[in-house]
């Protein structure tokens, strides 16, 4: 991945700085986007990588950066949305405004990352994607953002198609649950947290470099013949139902 340019959206959260870290510590060039211009700075700081303040929400905004990306670096190699947001709550309870935050957040950014990658990445490359678990499994209370989700999976299936022949690749990413400062109204939680473990058979939580390894490894040229995908990091929510733990009977 030496030299490579990657556009990493939403780099300043759990999974989008860690994605950062690793892209730099493999050579690449991460060019960093996220609203946060404090932490925005800090990170580039510390990565000495370029960085653009923007809100993804805004399709002429994730243009420019794309297209300045391109100016000031060269070819753009590879792309990952990692903007998101949270919501548990069932539909009766979702106010308009929350579901069209999840919508935007989730759904818009990555139609906005797609759309600006198919415009200034005319040889190839690949995007990356995320979706989410609850959009491959029923899980309570998360109606909006399984909605959104589940649109990401469907927009990167589709885009895939639209750009197979120009040697773009579209992968999406699902995480089951991931230990961020996103999620911490769950995981601080000991009930909830507890709930959480249960759910993942593999007995634990995510963790944000759990996912960035996934997308890294999406960007690069091992993953050269991949396209089309969803990747399910999840800890085998979405594919395993272990045996049911019994106390031993004194």
């Amino acid at each position: 991945m030496d030299n490579a340019t990657h556009v990493v959206l939403g780099a300043t959260g759990g999974i989008g700085s860690a994605l950062c870290r690793r892209l730099a510590s493999e050579g690449a060039t991460p060019i960093l986007a996220a609203r946060d211009e404090g932490r925005l700075k800090e990170l580039a700081d510390e990565l000495d990588a370029p960085y653009f303040a923007l809100d993804a929400t805004d399709a002429g905004a994730v243009g420019d950066l794309f297209s300045k990306a391109v100016e000031e670096n060269g070819p753009v190699a590879g792309a990952a949305n990692c903007v998101g947001s949270f919501l548990l709550k069932p539909a009766h309870m979702t106010s308009d405004e929350e579901f069209a935050h999840q919508i935007s957040q989730n759904l818009t950014t990555a139609f906005n990352t797609v759309r600006a990658a198919a415009k200034n990445m005319p040889n190839g490359g690949s995007v990356v994607l995320l979706s989410s678990v609850a959009a491959r499994v029923g899980l309570a209370n998360h109606e909006a953002i399984a909605a959104a989700k589940a649109g990401v999976a469907g927009l990167a299936l589709s885009a895939a198609a639209s750009y197979v022949a120009r040697g773009l690749r579209f992968n999406v990413v699902s995480p089951g649950l991931v230990q961020t400062r996103m999620t911490e109204n769950v995981t601080r939680s000991e009930t909830a947290r507890k709930a959480s473990l249960d759910l993942h058979p593999l007995g634990r939580l995510g963790e944000p470099e759990d996912i960035a390894g996934a997308i890294a490894y999406l960007l690069g040229p091992d993953a050269g013949w991949i396209t089309g995908q969803t990747l399910g990091v999840d800890g085998g929510l979405s594919t395993l139902r272990p045996p049911v733990r019994r106390s031993a009977k004194g």
